[in-house]
């Protein structure tokens, strides 16, 4: 079967369980039941692969749990960075969930075990409240243990007869597509906040592209906003044969995206130890600065959300944000996480940031954080992209890339907005493989193209208030329809002479009917 009927099939079964079990639950809430499921059948799976070893004669599932001894519990954890009793694994669970009257508290007893299998190892702070959002105890269920437990069962069955196969035989990442997809899908149709932290996967691919160009190994990459962590997986897919030395790192402020993204990192087969994500707020508590910089930073956060800025003194001397010399407003953060990523990057790495288009031509402090990036010399791209790409906004966003490694002074814009750069589909445009490589292509190349791309030197933004739009640089494609003058002449003349003969031709109808 190709990856695209895979695919295509896979996304199919996912969204029946969704729709036909959720019942009343609502969409965006039920999700994380669905995507709670997934995984616990995911690491169950994985984990038993690795018990196993390939042992045809090994049945971990049909095992006694009194047979695990101390040892292979302790180095199990310290590989996987957890543990699962035979009798906890989804499959042994999963066949007697329609009879089982325990079935809410019995999962929410291995959840926890499973979470507390991690305490005192190092993968404790990866592992802990993974299930928190995968609440089998919610009202959210049915009122009565009775129904809760019954749409369990059945989410339980669904994901069970989800064909999954072998992992190693498989054209596509099963579970990890899954995961997006149902993601992308309420994030698109559920009316709520969903698509704010969700980057579409083909955006995600040219960012990861755009940030790990030129580099044949990078020592890490990170997101400051990581959101479910579609970004950080994107670099993953793409960059496979690539070296990422010390893995994915991330932080994210909401609760719950920052126990997806974890959850996301171990369904792509991301172990413990080659990812950490933070949860807190990366402008007023980052974490994760204080080892070396990253080779590859990626990021889409959130549009022009208000901050503290100014009204915490001590952020002017903060190490990111004093060399710009102004905070970025109170009311727009946008370049707040702009300078955020600058500080964390190494001098061999590249920045790649989906930002909201108005923080590249408005005065003030986000005028004089302009200044002070192109006067430095790090602006490398800036690239707008067509409309409605994004769930949730149809706003023409723009990809801002930063770098501390240029060899000229010159300045990038690329207007990819036009309809050589995306396909209309019914919910929101997409941008093809196509149309990424030719981005790719022209970032690259740094060649001039009419009404595409320009490199412009730095005095002449200067000279320009530090305008950053591409459409200041860009020259607009002349659309209009062109008129020949001669023939139009032509047109009007005849025109003039068949009006003057009507006009003739009615007189003298006139003077026939007076006479």
């Amino acid at each position: 079967m190709t990856s695209t009927a895979q695919r295509q099939e896979l996304q199919n079964k996912i969204w029946k369980i969704a729709n036909d079990v959720r019942g009343s639950v609502d969409g965006w809430d039920f999700k994380q039941f669905v995507l709670g499921t997934l995984f616990y059948r995911f690491i169950s799976e994985n984990f038993t692969k690795y018990i196993e070893g390939g042992d045809a004669s090994v049945k971990y599932a049909s095992l006694a749990d009194d047979v695990i001894t101390p040892a292979i519990k302790d180095d199990a954890i310290k590989t996987k960075g957890y543990f699962i009793y035979p009798s906890q694994l989804f499959v042994n669970v999963a066949r007697t969930a329609n009879t089982n009257p325990n079935l809410n508290t019995d999962l929410k007893a291995i959840f926890d075990s499973i979470e507390n299998s991690a305490n005192g190892y190092p993968s404790e702070q990866d592992i802990k409240g993974l299930f928190a959002d995968f609440d089998t105890t919610s009202t959210r269920l049915g009122n009565t243990v009775e129904n809760k437990n019954s749409r369990l069962a059945a989410v339980l069955k669904g994901v069970a007869e989800l064909n999954f196969g072998n992992f190693e035989d498989n054209e596509i990442d099963l579970f990890g597509d899954a995961y997006e997809f149902l993601i992308s899908n309420y994030a698109a149709n559920a009316g709520k906040s969903g698509g704010e932290y969700f980057t579409p996967q083909h955006v995600s691919k040219l960012i990861a592209q755009l940030a790990m160009h030129g580099q044949t190994t990078v020592n890490k990459i990170y997101d400051p906003a990581a959101g479910s962590g579609s970004l950080l997986l994107q670099a993953k897919k793409h960059f496979d044969n690539h070296i990422i030395q010390e893995g994915f790192f991330g932080q994210e402020v909401n609760h719950t995206t920052y126990n997806l993204a974890r959850m996301n990192m171990f369904l792509h087969n991301i172990n413990y130890d080659k990812f950490n994500i933070v949860l807190g707020d990366t402008l007023r508590e980052p974490h994760l600065g204080d080892d070396k910089p990253f080779d590859a930073i990626v990021s889409n956060p959130p549009y022009s959300i208000s901050w503290i800025g100014s009204d915490d003194p001590t952020l002017i001397n903060d190490d990111r944000f004093a060399p710009a010399g102004v905070l970025a407003p109170k009311s727009k953060a946008d370049f707040a996480f702009v300078l955020h990523c600058l500080s964390y990057l190494s001098s061999k790495g590249r920045a790649a940031l989906v930002c909201f288009p108005g923080i590249f031509y408005r005065g003030g402090a986000e005028q004089k954080i302009r200044k002070y990036l192109v006067d430095n010399n790090y602006v490398e791209s800036v690239i707008s992209l067509a409309p409605n790409l994004f769930y949730g906004t149809s706003i023409a966003v723009n990809l801002l890339v930063l770098s501390k490694h240029k060899s000229d002074t010159k300045t990038q814009f690329i207007d990819a907005s036009g309809e050589d750069f995306f396909k209309k589909v019914t919910n929101n445009n997409l941008m093809t493989d196509d149309h990424i490589a030719k981005v790719m292509e022209l970032f690259a190349g740094k060649e001039e193209v009419a009404h595409v791309a320009v490199s412009v030197d730095n005095d002449k933004i200067a000279e320009n208030d530090y305008n950053l739009s591409v459409s200041s640089y860009v020259e607009a494609r002349d659309t209009r329809e062109k008129i020949n003058i001669i023939e139009l002449n032509q047109e009007v003349e005849q025109t003039v002479k068949k009006i003057t003969q009507l006009r003739a031709d009615i007189d003298a109808i006139i003077k026939e009917i007076e006479a």
